[in-house]
């Protein structure tokens, strides 16, 4: 397990929820779920931050995670919701363009998370000197 990987990916996460649920725009946008004049519906904003405030709480119990145990727990759920995520975004965006990235974000997210439990924190770029 790299546990460095794992507790960055959770910090980001935690930081990017939280800036969601201030700003919904910034999932809302990108997702297509914004009305024709750019503003986001208030409909919207209150389904996006709920998903925003579960990453923020998943990334915090990935970063401050007080043992291997507790931080593989939290990745678990981390990919888990990632890769629901995908699923169902897959088929819940307006457009195709939308579903593809929204796709790519999320399974990109959890196979980050996938990387972190099955490497080692080992820098792999350093070669031993013979």
């Amino acid at each position: 397990m790299n546990q460095r990987l794992l507790r960055l990916t959770g910090a980001a996460t935690a930081v990017y929820g939280l800036a969601v649920a201030r700003r919904p725009a910034l999932l809302a946008r990108p997702s297509g779920l914004t009305a024709p004049d750019g503003s986001v519906p208030a409909a919207v904003a209150a389904c996006v931050r709920p998903l925003a405030f579960r990453d923020a709480a998943c990334g915090l119990a990935m970063a401050l995670a007080p043992n291997d145990s507790a931080l593989r727990a939290a990745t678990a759920v981390r990919i888990a919701s990632d890769f629901g995520d995908a699923a169902l975004l897959a088929t819940a965006l307006p457009t195709r363009r939308h579903r593809v990235m929204a796709v790519a974000v999320s399974v990109g997210w959890g196979a980050l998370s996938v990387a972190g439990l099955l490497t080692s924190g080992r820098d792999l770029s350093m070669r031993q000197v013979s």
